[in-house]
């Protein structure tokens, strides 16, 4: 396969700044369904998951302010904002609150942290991609990327710098030891590895004649193709390899319907609206003191 001399290069080294994010310009990341509102989420952080945008959209979101006790004086005011940080566990998961990683009601205008911006087309690390620890106890040690938070810019890589955890300790039981895969940064604490030398690599994306994007290795020219792993869901392997059970009672595409649409109307004024009936009395005068 030939591969043609790009109009731009996005090289990416050690240490070296990355480009300013930008808006524009399309991307091969997986997409959400058409007409759906998005939560604000990185593409490849939330695809192993496959939940509708609108799901991670309310799950993602907390509450900043509601007004204390109803009262006719004044209007009932509502406002959410969006989760200040991003940790390895998904704020749609149960471990997330569990584990005390939600922030807490009080961080009002908590700003969260800060990362270096990647842009959504220049992001190169996927799950099943193999890399080479470059910091810490476990460098020089290579692994298989099993985890992305893009948000952060973090993976984790199977069975490498992890940390020991206790868990089920009580009185009578001096409880269990496991390794936790912690994250890594891929701007410096890794490197992807080229599978001609098995050695770690700067890589840059290039178009090929037929014009499909793919990663090549700066030092030897070999593409590195993205995983298989990268597409892989919860639900299937692939998404052309997946077909519904016959065995279900109810389709997909009947769970997905949306049949009630929540509105700032009352049960009789919603009746009323079905029927068709119009209101053309008149309400009192109504006084407060």
């Amino acid at each position: 396969m030939r591969l043609l001399r790009p109009l731009c290069r996005r090289r990416w080294s050690q240490g070296a700044p990355p480009p300013p994010r930008v808006a524009s310009e399309a991307s091969e990341a997986p997409s959400p369904d058409d007409g759906e509102p998005h939560s604000g989420l990185a593409p490849w952080s939330t695809q192993y998951g496959n939940l509708p945008q609108r799901y991670m959209l309310r799950k993602s979101r907390r509450l900043d302010y509601i007004t204390p006790a109803p009262s006719q004086c004044f209007n009932n005011e509502v406002s959410t904002g969006r989760l200040p940080d991003f940790p390895l566990e998904r704020p749609w998961t149960q471990d997330y609150w569990r584990g005390g990683q939600a922030p807490h009601p009080n961080m009002i205008g908590h700003h969260g942290v800060y990362a270096q911006p990647i842009r959504l087309q220049d992001w190169m690390w996927f799950r099943g991609d193999r890399v080479e620890v470059l910091k810490g106890k476990d460098k020089g040690k290579q692994g298989y990327i099993s985890y992305v938070v893009q948000e952060r810019n973090w993976v984790c890589v199977e069975g490498l710098n992890c940390k020991r955890e206790t868990v089920g300790k009580t009185e009578g039981f001096p409880g269990m030891i496991r390794l936790v895969e912690q994250p890594l940064c891929v701007i410096t604490d890794i490197a992807l590895v080229d599978p001609m030398d098995e050695k770690p690599t700067e890589v840059e994306w290039q178009y090929t004649e037929d014009g499909e994007r793919v990663r090549v290795s700066s030092r030897t020219g070999r593409p590195l193709p993205v995983p298989s792993e990268a597409y892989q869901t919860v639900d299937y392997k692939t998404p052309e390899g997946y077909s519904e059970s016959q065995q279900k009672d109810t389709k997909a595409k009947d769970v997905e319907e949306i049949t009630y649409k929540p509105r700032l109307a009352t049960f009789e004024m919603e009746i009323m609206e079905e029927q068709g009936i119009q209101e053309d009395r008149d309400a009192k005068p109504t006084f407060y003191y």
